[in-house]
């Protein structure tokens, strides 16, 4: 991950991002697409349903860690949901987006108020050393200096991070779990008590029916690998658009078109591509677009594509495999040096 250097187009004001957007209006893209939406609450409540009906009969068997991977996949589709009503996406009232965020929220286990905001400050400054949230993880440098500040066992973590970054996704759903609660126990939200109680009842119900169903063994697989693959598949989903990507160093300052594209990274496949990571691999149209619902982000993206072209300004897109192995590599490269010094 590489640093953006302020050239002389980056100097340029938002007279570039102005002629984009209308041309982006002038093809409707802004649209609201609610039916669009409604057939995904369709499909999504369906699958939620028949997992869990599925979980029911089965009952106590070890088929059961079959319908934890599907409830995994299930789960991410409905954080889909709840990252796009976040965007105001669906809907035009903040309101109704604001409803389906918490339901949607509720129904695996996080706070939306403290993923919105700390999702709000990403947005606002994508790979911005000092200012965004999702590069500065405890276990995990994206910088050159972010890896010589580790300490101890984290050091030890970084040096490997490469090798170790899809066994500690398993552990991105529990982080996720408890972020909401620290931020809601602090009173961090504003709905803090609404939100206490959604993360309340879907703890108890969560639990409740688990081990009403499976024995503790049975049981406590069962929420491993629910929980570990649901925080694989997010990870997953969001790993790919930034993470090695150039970074913004602290005290610069870009206009919004070039800070948004330049940190981002599309990722290629089409329909599938498009469902399992939920429209984010438009990432670029995303950042610059972020209300643009998600069935219209796929019409943006060669409109986009081809403005940056005849703009120079610099357009990543790979393919699903290709994008991971540019983090990886990437997190490979920012652990050399300490695997290099771990004898001294």
């Amino acid at each position: 991950m590489t640093s953006i250097d302020r050239g002389p187009a980056a100097t340029r004001h938002g007279t570039d991002f102005a002629e984009l957007s209308r041309v982006i209006r002038q093809h409707g893209l802004l649209d609201r697409r609610r039916r669009s939406y409604f057939v995904k609450f369709a499909v999504n409540a369906a699958l939620l349903a028949a997992g869990w009906a599925a979980f029911a009969v089965l009952g106590s068997s070890w088929w059961q860690i079959a319908t934890a991977a599907f409830l995994a996949l299930v789960h991410t589709q409905l954080a889909f949901i709840g990252h796009d009503a976040g965007h105001k996406q669906i809907f035009i009232s903040k309101r109704a987006n604001d409803v389906i965020g918490h339901l949607h929220a509720s129904l695996i286990g996080m706070s939306y108020g403290w993923w919105l905001g700390k999702h709000n400050r990403h947005h606002a400054n994508p790979n911005h050393e000092d200012e965004d949230p999702d590069i500065q993880i405890s276990v995990l440098a994206f910088t050159g200096e972010q890896a010589a500040a580790k300490r101890g066992v984290v050091r030890w973590l970084t040096r490997y991070q490469a090798v170790l970054f899809f066994p500690l996704l398993t552990l991105e759903g529990l982080g996720l779990h408890l972020a909401g609660v620290k931020a809601v126990w602090r009173r961090q939200v504003r709905a803090f008590w609404l939100e206490g109680a959604l993360l309340v009842a879907h703890a108890a119900g969560y639990l409740a029916a688990v081990f009403w169903v499976l024995p503790p063994l049975h049981a406590l697989v069962f929420i491993a690998v629910h929980q570990g693959l649901w925080g694989v598949y997010m990870g997953c989903s969001f790993a790919p658009n930034h993470k090695g990507m150039p970074t913004v160093p602290a005290g610069q300052r870009l206009d919004f078109l070039r800070k948004q594209v330049l940190t981002s990274r599309n990722v290629r496949g089409g329909r599938v591509v498009d469902f399992l990571l939920g429209g984010l691999n438009y990432q670029i149209e995303h950042h610059l677009f972020p209300n643009m619902p998600r069935a219209n982000l796929r019409h943006a993206q060669p409109l986009v594509q081809q403005f940056c072209v005849r703009n120079g300004i610099a357009y990543s897109q790979t393919s699903a495999l290709g994008s991971y192995r540019q983090v990886l590599s990437h997190l490979h490269a920012i652990g050399a040096p300490l695997r290099r010094t771990k004898g001294k």
